[in-house]
Order: structure tokens, then sequence, then C-alpha cells
């Protein structure tokens, strides 16, 4: 089984895209402790996906995947977009991005937003990207226990579930990493590389 370097230090993605690349013989390894990631200050997610890569993969000499996302509010013009990890600040987590999100919604009925992911796989052989978004609307409070980051918040009405209600092999079916992922799987295996 072919390997390659997840330059994540999140366990739900590695998980997540463990699952679908195991789909394609690949197994996804984790990013070793020793290597640091760099910080993302691209203003895009191809700048800040390209920018992990190419790091992760001169630092351990093998094939490495990584991706940026984010979600993309319409009533905040996309905001947060590429700054969505860090977008309550310095030390931002999971819960205090989402306060801030509903924060600066408020009231409003336009609630429709995306996800977006892009991902790098920089190796000796050349460097793949794909993207991919999954549309959706951010309720007004949260809802599940799965997933990470705006997933209790993301709700997908053609599932009638937010994100964090799905099922890891639902969410990865139909979210715009998995979506991406299986694009830019494809595209590798078309190259033969």
């Amino acid at each position: 089984m072919r390997e390659i370097v997840l330059a994540t230090r999140n366990p739900g993605k590695l998980a997540e895209m463990g699952e679908i690349a195991a789909e394609y013989g690949i197994r996804l390894l984790p990013l070793p402790d020793a290597v640091a990631l760099p910080p993302e200050t691209g203003t895009t997610y191809l700048e800040n996906a390209r920018t992990k890569a190419r790091a992760g993969f001169a630092a351990t000499g093998r094939p490495v995947l990584a991706d940026d996302s984010g979600i993309e509010v319409d009533f905040l013009s996309g905001s947060p977009g590429v700054y969505s990890a860090r977008f309550s600040g310095e030390g931002a987590t999971d819960a205090s991005n989402n306060a801030l999100l509903l924060a600066r919604l408020g009231d409003t009925r336009r609630r429709s937003g995306r996800y977006r992911a892009v991902l790098v796989l920089t190796s000796s052989e050349g460097e793949w990207t794909a993207q991919d978004v999954w549309e959706g609307e951010i309720l007004k409070e949260s809802r599940g226990q799965g997933g990470f980051g705006y997933d209790p918040l993301f709700f997908v009405p053609e599932l009638g579930l937010t994100a964090a209600e799905l099922s890891r092999i639902e969410k990865s079916r139909h979210s715009h990493r998995g979506k991406a992922l299986r694009r830019l799987l494809s595209l590798l295996a078309e190259s033969g590389a």
C-alpha cells in the first residue's frame, strides 16, 4: 500500500481523509511530531495548502498531502474564508469560532454559505491540486456531536442534517474535503504517479 504523509495536526481530518485514501490503496500517515507546520499566512487556500505540502515534503522526503479549507458565509461577504481556523483570533478554538460566527450573523435570515477545500499533493514526481465546495446554511444554534470546526452549525438542506450529525462515511461522501480528495487521488491515479 502506498503511503502519503498528511500535513495536519487535526486527528479528525486524518481519520476522515484516511478512510477515503484507503479506497485508492493509499495509507495516510500522520505528520511526524518533529516536523513543524509553517504558519498559514497566505491570502488564498491554495497558497496555504501548497506551503504546507512543500514544507512537509522538504522535511520528510516523502509525498505530502496538505489542505486548506474554510467556511464562506454569504452574509459576511465570504468571511471567514481562508481565516476560518483563526476567525476568533490567536488561540482560537472551534467553540470560540462558532460563537463569533453566530454573533456576526445575529438574526439575519440570509444564512447561506459553503465549505471550500483546496488540496495539494507534493512529491518527487510532481504536484497535484484539487478543490471542491459543499453548499449549506448556517444554523442559529449547534446540532450534533460529530465532526469538527463549524460542522455543528453547517446545515445541509438536502440531507436535513448538520455536518456534525452525519456519520463519518456520510460526511466524506458529501463534504468539500471528501470530494476534493477523491478528485485529487483520481488525478494521481490517471497520471500513473
